[in-house]
């Protein structure tokens, strides 16, 4: 039986990122008879099958998907899944030996958790982050806490895990699958990572059908990987359009969950603008009208699409689903 399945989802990759990340899951301490890999090659330019060879792991295979996004890749991953615990890779993740033994182990002492993810993800960094730029790596997926923490609250970011190294039960997996169906290619297409567009936070809708199924969500420090940081990603520009981008994705996300409008820009904003950057500096106000750009133009497009705020219970029979991820729990404890 497959226990766990490994989703690496890549578009152009890096070479020398991918290799790690491979070699990392090829040396880890779970019998790779329980586990099983799936290289979701995204619209790249030339095959990932045709460079990278998985045949050292009897239940490895390549899958193509030929829509470009983060989303529409993950969504082919857990289509192709077999496996009861799913966990999401990037493909500049270096793994921790015994990253696999170490989520299979908490979903079988935490049944109650619906997602989890790593609690250490240290950078590795290909340049040293310039001194303007450390204030928001958090952006670039860093974290590092010393003790586990898990809530149900799904406004409880701290305790979101991210993408990386991110761990799904089967039940949220295909839940949050069609949901995200039901919200339409337009929409989805600006929920997460799309070619060069930058958005992002996608991640947090795991949690948060977690949470709508009575399940919670947390984070481990025993979760642990290598995060690759190449030198494009520590420059101001590229900042400046992840702050937009990443703004953007969040304002859609948390009117579609939560019913929050994200909020205009209005003549007083360019004021209080002006004096921000008095104060701080040119690259403060920069990174601040990046901001405020980056929620009007979610306000425009939540207007634009006339959506409306929606319920997991629309799209889903949450009863149906808890009863057989209870059951699933209860069979995980026995």
């Amino acid at each position: 039986m497959v226990h766990v399945s490994v989703i690496v989802c890549t578009h152009n990759p890096r070479p020398e990122f991918l290799r790690r990340t491979l070699d990392s899951l090829r040396e880890q301490s779970l019998p790779r008879n329980q586990w099983e890999l799936l290289v979701v090659d995204n619209a790249s330019d030339t095959r990932v099958s045709r460079s990278y060879d998985v045949s050292w792991h009897g239940r490895a295979r390549h899958v193509r998907e030929e829509t470009l996004g983060l989303t529409p890749a993950r969504l082919r991953g857990i289509a192709e899944a077999a496996g009861q615990l799913l966990v999401f890779v990037d493909d500049d993740n270096v793994l921790a030996p015994m990253f696999l033994e170490e989520a299979w182990d908490i979903w079988n002492r935490h049944p109650h958790l619906g997602v989890f993810g790593a609690g250490r993800l240290e950078p590795e960094f290909e340049i040293q982050p310039p001194p303007e730029i450390r204030p928001n790596l958090n952006l670039i997926a860093l974290r590092s806490v010393t003790q586990p923490q898990w809530s149900n609250n799904a406004r409880d970011v701290e305790s979101i895990p991210w993408g990386a190294g991110l761990c799904v039960s089967r039940g949220v997996a295909d839940a949050y699958a069609r949901f995200i169906d039901s919200l339409g290619s337009g929409v989805v297409a600006v929920l997460g990572r799309r070619g060069r567009a930058l958005f992002s936070g996608e991640d947090d809708v795991f949690s948060w059908v977690a949470a709508s199924l009575g399940f919670g969500f947390g984070i481990f420090p025993c979760l642990r990987l290598t995060h690759l940081i190449p030198a494009h990603r520590l420059h101001r520009h590229y900042f400046l359009k992840l702050i937009h981008d990443h703004t953007f994705s969040h304002g859609v996300r948390q009117y579609l969950l939560a019913g929050i409008a994200p909020p205009r820009i209005d003549p007083f904003s360019y004021v209080h603008l002006l004096l921000h950057g008095v104060r701080n500096g040119v690259f403060s106000m920069q990174r601040q009208w990046a901001y405020s750009r980056g929620a009007d133009a979610a306000a425009r497009f939540i207007v634009d699409r006339q959506l409306r705020p929606v319920k997991l219970g629309d799209v889903v029979d949450v009863n149906r689903v808890r009863s057989r991820l209870d059951e699933a729990a209860q069979l995980m404890s026995s």
